[in-house]
């Protein structure tokens, strides 16, 4: 019986799912941002497993980014409904939060 020549192994380098924040629109990887979401409800929370169902915004951990996005209505225009302060204000906190604990490990 004929078989056919295995081919040589090849190193597959796994792709890192990558993202684009909707405040200054570079492209990160998905691990590396904060994802808003809202949920099939119509509610509007922040998901930090990035695996709740729902339209998803994804913004960066730095806090120009979210001033611009803020400013700029990027969010409430990626998810298409109104964003409440609150929300704006957890999303602020969660990235100063980032931003210190970030400086903590340099």
């Amino acid at each position: 019986m004929a078989t056919t020549p295995k081919k040589p192994a090849q190193n597959h380098v796994k792709k890192v799912p990558e993202r684009h924040c909707v405040g200054c629109q570079g492209a990160f990887p998905k691990k590396s941002l904060l994802r808003v979401l809202r949920a099939p409800d119509g509610t509007i929370s922040i998901d930090y497993t990035s695996k709740k169902s729902g339209r998803g915004a994804y913004i960066c951990k730095k806090e120009a980014c979210f001033k611009k996005a803020r400013k700029s209505g990027a969010l409430k225009r990626s998810l298409d409904c109104e964003i409440s302060d609150e929300i704006y204000d957890e999303l602020e906190h969660e990235i100063k939060y980032c931003e210190e604990t970030e400086s903590e490990d340099d």
